[in-house]
């Protein structure tokens, strides 16, 4: 029979080895000199963080924009992805604590780290030619090991360099460095791998620079981590603490059915194999892990900071002054007031609190907390609601979308079927039609027209006659048709969506008189190229949507005939340049042109996002610092990584919450969607409230603290909080 004994060790046992008095602690202190080789490890931290950050930061918009993934699908790989993230630590865990130590297992995992980080970039190269998004899943997958299976590691590697209690004073200034290097990191990444991104390579956005230098960082950050390899403290692996409570978990379950014989807790069954001091501290551990079980869905919210909230700025103006906010960028908002906030918190807001007793213990702050991001969700869903006041009609099920665009510099009145007679100005577009679908079985929908053509008569448009017959729309789609000189029988399937990224497009609609030569479309500013050139083919044929990168007023031209004057092309603006070059009945040539907005740009600032930004902040301050403290402090010495491996568990069950809510797809509006997580989160930030009231703390034992057998993370209950500030 195997027994775990405690590795608890008496006061009498150990008080020959502790220093009685402060005096002698600060003598056997100024003997031992700091580690130089934690400036390795804080080192590899930066850079490692500088990767992930970087690389996340854009990875929402990459799976959109250039895998061609849906919203809602790129949202939920992403949360996927994160997901995998906070589950790897406990794989990380048990091969670093049973197997291959903590060094071994930072530098082999770091090496499939920097592999995945090497196959997603080169799957945003086209030229390569690997299959973009299965190498890009295989990367994400390999990245997500990587650095989930470093993450219980790196923070502990650095604590084993010190001697304690002794270089107590020493650890603490480390983990401060070693936050700040993770805040840093993330901080400079965020603002950085955007305007990467923004770079145009391979004719389309640089998403491969933006992952390649994350990549070269990563790589770094193993070269730091090896040449200081001579002066670390290895510590051989003792046994992984997880393995060792689900075994005796298990076994007790076990026990417990076999025997149905009742004990004063299920987890007395156990002690026919498990000392009774470990299955004591896993009650004690399993009260505080019942507390974690509503706080999944405070993750859910916050990690769709990179996600959801990136795709609801792309929909949103970025211009402050000349200088243009990426929607990716605004993610840094999140790190800068981390930064700011926490000392504010510490330092004014909670000894405020606790003077009025209000807000003054963990709990407390965990379900003010949990309040708070439910309070920035009805933030983020206010904006969305301002968001889709500016925003297109959309074409939904049930419904055809019809466009008609008029090229001809003469109006034109068409009369459809069971409707009023409409007037399409010259160079102007129709109203929105939505033709209700009859005949669910079929996809499209046909209407009878007459078009009359009085006013192009006496224009001098060669026109032979009205012209009668039938144009058609499919059910959810935008179909856009032209009215040229020819008459009403050219069609386009259209894009009425906000743009991606944000930066707005063009298409032409130009006919040319089959008489005549090709001619270019051109968007000029004084003594610059043409930022945007389109060549225009004899007769009719729309071009495909051209972007703009740098939104700006442009002058529009055919050739070297101006057509338009500072003519405003702006973010999120979908916009369609109507016009012709024919040959009128009386000889004469004619060039007639206009600019047309089909889907208005963006008018709502990215400011409106800032009030959700700092609410969430402040949300992760009293939520995820204050939590990791909490389980830290009540959990027994011998449960701190355990207490830890659920907290980060809780983060990716929280992914995993968004993954399901997306894919079920509940909305057709993404408001909705965003208001559906504020209700969810108060009502079981609610019911937790409601179970701390009957949790009773458990005071830290002064034998435990003074006998030096309290375990690093205890020591470093600060560390451990801000690092999981650091898993935004």
């Amino acid at each position: 029979m195997t027994t775990f004994k405690s590795p608890r060790k008496s006061f009498e046992n150990e008080i020959q080895d502790y220093p009685g008095n402060q005096s002698h602690v600060e003598e056997q202190d100024k003997k031992l000199k700091y580690p130089k080789s934690v400036f390795f490890i804080i080192s590899n931290e930066f850079c490692e963080r500088f990767c992930f950050y970087g690389m996340r930061t854009v990875l929402s918009l990459y799976l959109y924009n250039m895998l061609n993934y849906s919203e809602s699908t790129s949202t939920i790989i992403y949360h996927v992805f994160t997901c995998f993230v906070y589950f790897f630590p406990l794989v990380g865990a048990i091969i670093s604590d049973s197997w291959l130590g903590k060094f071994y297992t930072i530098l082999y995992l770091s090496g499939i780290y920097a592999i995945g980080q090497i196959i997603l970039s080169l799957s945003a190269a086209p030229p390569v030619g690997l299959p973009a998004r299965e190498s890009s899943i295989v990367g994400l997958l390999l990245i997500a090991l990587g650095t989930g299976g470093i993450k219980p590691c790196v923070s502990a590697f650095g604590g084993d360099q010190f001697v304690l209690p002794q270089q107590e004073r020493y650890l603490a200034m480390f983990f401060s460095l070693f936050y700040f290097s993770i805040n840093t990191g993330s901080l400079i990444s965020t603002l950085l791998t955007p305007v990467l991104r923004n770079t145009q390579c391979f004719d389309t956005d640089c998403y491969f620079l933006a992952f390649l230098v994350p990549a070269v960082l990563m790589i770094l950050s193993i070269v730091i981590f090896v040449l200081g390899k001579r002066m670390y403290k290895i510590v051989n692996p003792t046994g992984n603490l997880i393995v060792k409570v689900t075994k005796c978990v298990c076994h007790a379950i076990y026990i417990k059915i076999r025997k149905k014989a009742r004990r004063e807790h299920w987890l007395d069954h156990a002690d026919d194999v498990y000392d009774k001091n470990l299955i004591e501290d896993i009650k004690i551990a399993l009260r505080v892990l019942k507390l974690f079980i509503p706080l999944p869905i405070f993750w859910a919210l916050y990690d769709q900071q990179g996600s959801q909230w990136t795709f609801q700025a792309t929909r949103m103006d970025g211009r402050i002054g000349s200088f243009v906010l990426l929607p990716d960028q605004l993610q840094a908002v999140n790190p800068l007031l981390i930064i700011i906030f926490i000392p504010i918190f510490e330092t004014c807001i909670y000894p405020c609190f606790a003077k009025i007793h209000f807000i003054d213990t963990p709990l407390k702050k965990l379900v003010v907390g949990g309040l708070l991001a439910s309070v920035a969700f009805i933030l983020a869903g206010i904006v969305e609601i301002e968001i889709e006041k500016t925003g297109p009609t959309l074409p939904t099920n049930g419904f055809a979308q019809i466009r008609i665009f008029n090229t001809m510099d003469c109006d034109v009145n068409i009369t459809i079927k069971d409707r009023d007679t409409i007037i399409i100005n010259s160079l102007n577009v129709s109203e929105v039609l939505e033709l209700e679908q009859e005949d669910k079985a079929s996809r499209l929908i046909t209407v009878r027209y007459k078009a009359e053509y009085e006013d192009c008569y006496d224009k001098n448009y060669n026109i032979t006659a009205n012209k009668s017959g039938k144009i058609y729309g499919v059910e959810g789609i935008a179909t856009s048709w032209v009215i040229t000189p020819e008459g009403l029988i050219y069609n386009y399937e259209d894009t009425v969506t906000k743009p991606d990224k944000g930066i707005p497009v063009v298409r032409s609609l130009i006919y040319i008189d089959s008489a005549l030569d090709n001619a270019t479309l051109k968007l000029k500013q004084v003594d610059k190229d043409p930022i945007v050139s389109i060549t225009v083919s004899p007769q009719f044929s729309p071009s495909e949507l051209k972007t703009i990168e740098n939104p700006d007023e442009y002058d529009v031209y055919l050739d070297n005939e101006p057509l338009m004057k500072n003519v405003p092309f702006e973010f999120g603006g979908v916009y369609t340049v109507v016009g012709s070059h024919v040959k009128l009945s009386n000889g004469s040539h004619k060039i007639a042109g206009r600019t047309i907005t089909v889907t208005p740009p963006n008018s709502l600032h990215m400011a409106w996002m800032l009030p959700q930004y700092i609410v969430i902040t402040m949300a992760e301050v009293m939520f995820s610092v204050t939590g990791l403290q909490f389980a830290f402090t009540q959990a027994p010495v011998t449960m701190k990584s355990l207490l830890q491996a659920g907290w980060l568990l809780s983060v990716a069950f929280g992914n995993l919450i968004v993954v399901i809510i997306k894919g079920s797809r509940p909305f057709e509006r993404q408001m909705y969607e965003i208001f559906l997580y504020a209700g969810l989160m108060a009502v079981i930030i609610t019911i937790f409230g409601v179970m701390t009231i009957f949790y009773k703390y458990v005071d830290v034992s002064e034998e435990e603290d003074i006998d030096g057998t309290m375990p690093l993370e205890e020591k470093t209950g600060k560390f451990n909080s801000a690092y999981k500030d650091d898993e935004k």
